[in-house]
């Protein structure tokens, strides 16, 4: 069976090759354009706003959020094994991004992103996309919620018009620094902040599928335009966007500074792998199709490498953005790629007008954006129904608004661990009969069940139900070595036994040992192969899993 899966595992280049590819392979024609450039554009609508609130969130140009969806959004889609992803900036990033900025400045954020991309290629290529399926979900709604309030709490200075002169990137120095300057807000910002999330609000429960974002954005520079309202705005502090794409370049970094910007380049990697495989699989669960994980991660390397290149922030799948390209009808990658490429014509045609935006406006975009990434009945659900998950969410919320969202991830991810290991400790179970004979109800075949000895205390029968590793190790020595009186042999019956570990072969070695001074004879029987492979790695004697060989077998037999 094992043979028969392997021969149908995909090979390398399958595994890599990009779904557009795919797609073009099924036949793609006008009417398959058309849907694609249909959705890329109710994408772009949707992107252009986003990555520039993003961006200036994150405490970058609005550009460089631009830059990012064009160039990295193009690459996703172009190599990606995910038909329907879109990439771009993420808010999930904001917090991540903005501390790099501030510790290392723009150019040394660019070259951390570079070197996010070189891991990510690496990750996918070894084919270790896998592993990140395995973060558990409660890490993952905890980073999430805390991003999304730490997000909130970076808009309070565009929504009140505060006048701060430096702003810092972790919570509570940026609540700090917000509390005395609350005698400098602006009416004006206040209320035009109020007056987009009013609106952005009504459009939701009204129509729900107009742009309200894009509709907002151009209202709040209408409205400053119109009234010259005493608001900040992207001409006023950024000078405005340029008409298109810069000269790529590779960013001024010393070889120093790469040592120390290899821990932000790891949590680039790690959050961007985390957040495109989840925004895939909430494609696949939408469109019923499955995604390549790897060949999906080498393509965020690329994208990222791509974004720093022309001066853009990093990028991942956007789960918000490829959800909208699904529900608009996409037939696949192309898609992603107009959608890149109207974002670049908009730059080049609509560029003037972006002076105008007020920062307010985009604050308010950005309130939202962080209000719908709390995933809010899935929160309470656990807290009402899972003590042990609501716990590891908690720490993981609590760390990442008030330490860090790389602590949060790494504390979260090891209790997790811990509680998984410690649910499948409680799982196992050691079944004890004794020569009297105790049937095996599972085994239909008379022939395989135990067979009384001719001694009713000659033989003690173990058999361990569940995983034996390190984690029940020392709870089953600790039975094995709380048995009485000594009989001629111990069978210890391993086919309920999925997997072992080194601690498990240590366990049973050491019981070994302990009955041969009794003069007992210990007999291992059942193990899969992948078991015993296991225990003879770790010094568990032959004969051990050879029962049915020795001659005690001939009076007590049992099914292997």
């Amino acid at each position: 069976m094992q043979e028969q899966i392997a021969a149908r595992a995909p090979t390398f280049v399958e595994s890599f090759t990009p779904k557009l590819i795919a797609t073009m392979r099924e036949g793609y024609g006008l009417t398959q354009l058309r849907a694609d450039a249909l959705a890329g554009l109710t994408v772009a609508i949707v992107a252009l706003p986003l990555s520039m609130a993003i961006a200036i969130a994150s405490g970058a140009k609005p550009e460089n959020g631009l830059f990012a969806a064009v160039i990295g959004g193009f690459l996703i889609s172009m190599l990606g094994g995910s038909r329907f992803q879109i990439g771009g900036p993420a808010g999930a990033f904001i917090v991540l991004v903005a501390k790099t900025i501030e510790s290392h400045g723009y150019q040394g954020f660019l070259a951390a992103t570079i070197m996010s991309g070189l891991l990510l290629i690496a990750i996918g290529y070894l084919r270790l996309g896998v592993y990140v399926k395995y973060i558990p979900y409660a890490v993952t709604m905890g980073f999430t919620a805390g991003v999304a309030v730490i997000i909130f709490a970076s808009q309070i200075k565009d929504l009140l018009g505060l006048h701060v002169e430096r702003e810092p990137a972790a919570f509570f120095p940026k609540l700090e620094a917000f509390w005395p300057a609350l005698g400098t807000a602006t009416p004006a910002a206040f209320g035009l902040a109020a007056a987009s999330l009013a609106f952005i609000m009504i459009l939701r429960i009204w129509k729900p599928r107009f742009p309200g974002l894009l509709a907002v954005i151009a209202l709040g520079g209408l409205a400053v335009w119109a009234l010259d309202l005493p608001v900040e705005t992207i001409g006023s502090k950024f000078g405005g966007v340029p008409r298109g794409l810069p000269a790529p370049a590779l960013p001024q970094v010393s070889l120093s500074e790469l040592a120390a910007l290899v821990p932000s380049a790891v949590a680039i990697a790690l959050l961007g792998g985390i957040e495109s495989l989840l925004s895939a699989v909430v494609a696949d669960g939408m469109t019923g199709r499955h995604h390549r994980s790897n060949c999906e991660l080498a393509a965020q390397g690329y994208a990222n490498i791509g974004s720093a290149l022309f001066g853009g922030l990093c990028c991942t799948g956007a789960i918000a953005r490829t959800a909208t390209n699904i529900r608009a009808g996409a037939h696949g990658p192309v898609a992603g790629m107009l959608h890149s490429l109207f974002l670049l014509a908009f730059m080049a045609l609509a560029a003037p007008m972006a002076a105008h935006i007020p920062l307010a406006t985009l604050a308010a975009v950005l309130t939202i954006v962080a209000w719908n990434m709390i995933e809010r009945e899935q929160i309470v659900s656990i807290f009402k129904h899972d003590r042990g998950e609501a716990f590891v969410l908690g720490a993981t919320f609590l760390l990442t608004v008030f330490e860090d969202i790389t602590v949060g991830i790494g504390v979260g991810v090891t209790l997790g661990s811990l509680l998984f290991m410690h649910r499948m400790a409680e799982i196992v179970e050691v079944e004890v009969s004794d020569g009297a004979g105790a049937r095996n109800d599972d085994l239909e075949d008379e022939d395989k069940c135990y067979v009384p000895s001719s001694r009713a205390d000659a033989v003690m029968t173990y058999r361990i139900n569940g995983p034996f590793f390190f984690g029940v190790a020392a709870t089953i020595s600790a039975v094995l070595d709380a048995i009485g009186p000594s009989p001629e042999a111990f069978i210890l019956d391993l086919t309920r036994v999925p997997l072992a570990d080194a601690a498990a072969a240590n366990a049973l070695l050491s019981f070994a040992q302990k009955a041969k001074r009794r003069k007992t004879v210990v007999y291992i029987v059942g193990a899969n192969p992948r078991v015993r492979s296991t225990l003879a790695a770790n010094g568990v004697d032959a004969d051990m899993a050879r029962f049915e060989e020795t001659e005690f077998a001939a009076r007590v037999r049992i099914g292997v």
